[in-house]
């Protein structure tokens, strides 16, 4: 601890004297956490004790360490301190295969779980009514889960479709596309929209992030072979646990006549 406060209160009193202070003690405690001189679940020293052997406000430190647990650098534990977030692994997952959630993490080795917020079976909306082709007598499943994958939650899904379908949401068990493959409605095909996002503060707080931290909306409608839609899902991603990547390919120049060339 006493490398740290050295390192922090060095720098901070050495930084230009232009810069407001709040800031000089934001970027020290920063290139405290890039250099490794603090590492992931390391505790910062007091808010009073920077203060003291800084020689600045207690307002001052606390607005610095407000921005980085904003920023997701730090995260505070009510009765315990701040602390240096831990690191999250950055997952790629590609755009051009329609897999799911468990299989997808599972080719990469990592250990799965998922944590119910909500299943039962519902009068449609409006919206999932028009989606799902339903009649306004018919029944939704309608399923929301805290998605996790080797002990940190990446997402977080509340997918819906017909009851006629899967009539008994209990028994979606890890996957959703493992039992609408058990009743022969396994999807071949899906739209999905991708638009960025800042987490609400429920939303935020079930995937450990700080609120209005980046994050990925994502809208997927997904499709049986006979063209009928079989399942629609609203997700929310970390943004700073996920990339989608896709990839693409230049089509063929054409001639006058539209023809490829």
């Amino acid at each position: 601890m006493a490398e740290v406060a050295d390192h922090l209160f060095s720098d901070v009193k050495g930084a230009p004297s232009g810069q407001p202070l709040y800031l000089r003690l934001r970027r020290a405690i920063e290139e405290a956490v890039d250099s490794g001189v603090l590492g992931p679940g390391d505790a910062l020293p007091s808010e009073r004790d920077i203060a003291l052997q800084a020689d600045i406000s207690r307002v001052t430190v606390r607005k610095a360490v407000s921005d980085l647990v904003r920023s997701g650098v730090l995260v505070q534990r009510h009765g315990s301190g701040t602390f240096v977030a831990p690191r999250v692994e950055r997952v790629e997952q590609s755009l051009s295969r329609l897999t799911s959630f468990t299989e997808d993490m599972a080719r990469r080795g990592k250990t799965v779980r998922s944590q119910w917020l909500d299943r039962g079976v519902f009068t449609p909306s409006p919206d999932e009514m028009m989606v799902l082709g339903l009649a306004a007598r018919e029944l939704v499943v309608r399923m929301s889960r805290l998605r996790i994958a080797d002990g940190t939650p990446l997402a977080i899904e509340r997918a819906c479709m017909s009851a006629a379908i899967l009539p008994d949401p209990e028994r979606i068990g890890a996957s959703l596309y493992a039992a609408l493959a058990e009743t022969g409605h396994r999807p071949v095909r899906a739209v999905q929209r991708i638009s960025a996002a800042n987490l609400s503060g429920s939303d935020a707080e079930l995937l450990e992030v700080p609120a209005g931290s980046a994050g990925l909306r994502i809208e997927r409608i997904s499709y049986l072979a006979s063209g009928r839609v079989v399942e629609f899902t609203r997700s929310i991603y970390r943004g700073d646990a996920y990339d989608f990547v896709a990839e693409l390919r230049l089509s063929a120049p054409a001639d006058d006549n539209g023809v490829p060339a």
